[in-house]
């Protein structure tokens, strides 16, 4: 081997050594870990949640009747007040089966009357034949006879009586299913949805089966965004807490909000990988007045706060297997791990369980455990996956970014 190869060699055996006696030293004075000591601050919890802007008050207006729209005054936009004309559906068939309850009114109005003649006729004959059986005039068969002659036109008449009603009932019905054929607003609003055009056919529900949905009308002047909440952050969520609202079509722009309704059971899932998730209801204060329903909103929902709370920061909570003293078996239920933090004392790291209440946006309330102004480990994030608790650590401070180049 030449001697220049030789010299590469040894230059390249005197770094390895070197680095490691480096690494050593660096080990013998500990692992490098970021500190910084247990202080206060103002938290403010919250729960973030995606939606859908939509009417506090809204009515989707259905057919009552099947048939063919023939008129149609409205469109997608439009303001209507209570009562306006909205749409007609072909009325003939209605119409034809309202003229034919009130001609069957008419006959049995016609049949009542003859009814009611027939009867008092029948009266006045076992009137008479009453006086003329007691003075012997005629026989007990033929008083018989009229007596039943009397009885069946009572009852005729009664009969005839209650076909009357059930055809002024019927003819009342008839009424309706007309009056059904003209649809008109329920409420003042705007057509926020028209889901039919002329021509075409309206089916009313049957049953369980919900009918065609002809329009849909919206108050807008007091809407809400219904939330999606995930089944983590559920429970923390109530009546009356404030809210902050961003709509996708507003940028820049955020609206105050409160929490009006809190679902009680989760969302039907449309497959069985989808999060469980609960309905929530946020009334918008304020909202602009160019607002649509079915606008995409994002919301902050603020379910608590701690002024001047012990707080650590997120990256600094650990979890732990609880160890077991020798003879000592887990209870069936009880927990397999406990939170907790390391400590920098006297250049050891020491873990201390806590328990954790209020969390804010980049830090957690401490309600046990700590004090307040120990040195808390903080990072780096290999060093606090690694540590154990009892090993030398020394303090680094945490590096700059570098700058952006120019």
């Amino acid at each position: 081997m030449k001697r220049k190869q030789w010299w590469i060699l040894g230059g390249g055996l005197v770094v390895v050594v070197a680095g490691g006696l480096s690494v050593a030293s660096m080990r013998d004075q500990g692992i490098a870990v970021q500190a910084a000591p247990v202080g206060r601050e103002n938290l403010q919890s919250k729960v973030s949640a995606n939606g859908k802007v939509q009417a506090v008050t809204k009515a989707d207006i259905s057919a009552n009747v099947m048939g063919q729209v023939t008129r149609l005054a409205v469109k997608e936009g439009d303001r209507v007040t209570r009562g306006q004309f909205l749409m007609e559906i072909d009325p003939r068939s209605a119409r034809a089966a309202a003229d034919a309850q009130q001609a069957n009114l008419q006959a049995v109005q016609s049949d009542l009357t003859s009814a009611t003649a027939n009867l008092a006729q029948a009266k006045s004959d076992l009137a008479r034949a009453k006086a003329n059986r007691e003075a012997g005039i005629i026989a007990a068969a033929d008083f018989e006879r009229i007596r039943t002659t009397y009885e069946t036109s009572l009852a005729t008449q009664e009969t005839t009586r209650r076909r009357l009603e059930q055809a002024k009932a019927n003819v009342a019905q008839s009424r309706v299913g007309l009056g059904n054929s003209t649809i008109t607003a329920p409420m003042d609003g705007i057509v926020t949805a028209r889901r039919i055009e002329l021509g075409e056919t309206a089916v009313p529900g049957i049953q369980n089966s919900a009918g065609t949905v002809l329009v849909t009308i919206s108050d807008m002047s007091k809407v809400e965004a219904e939330m999606e909440v995930d089944e983590a952050s559920i429970p923390t969520v109530k009546l009356a807490q404030k809210a902050q609202i961003r709509i996708d079509a507003y940028p820049n722009q955020s609206f105050e909000g409160e929490v009006t309704e809190v679902g009680g059971s989760p969302i039907l899932k449309t497959s069985l990988n989808e999060a469980t998730k609960f309905k929530v209801k946020v009334w918008i204060k304020n909202p602009p007045l160019t607002i649509k329903p079915g606008l995409s909103v994002q919301a902050d929902i603020y379910t608590g706060s701690r002024d001047q709370s012990l707080a650590i920061p997120f990256q600094a909570l650990v979890m732990r297997e609880i160890k077991l003293k020798p003879g000592e078996t887990r209870q069936p239920g009880a927990p397999r791990e406990e939170e907790g933090v390391f400590l920098q004392e006297n250049g050891k790291a020491k873990f201390v369980t806590v328990k954790t209440g209020l969390m804010g946006d980049l830090s957690v309330e401490v309600l046990s455990g700590l004090k307040g102004g120990e040195s808390l480990i903080t990072g780096p994030n290999r060093a606090l996956r690694d540590l154990k608790g009892g090993e030398k650590v020394r303090i680094e401070k945490a590096k700059k970014p570098d700058p952006p180049k120019s």
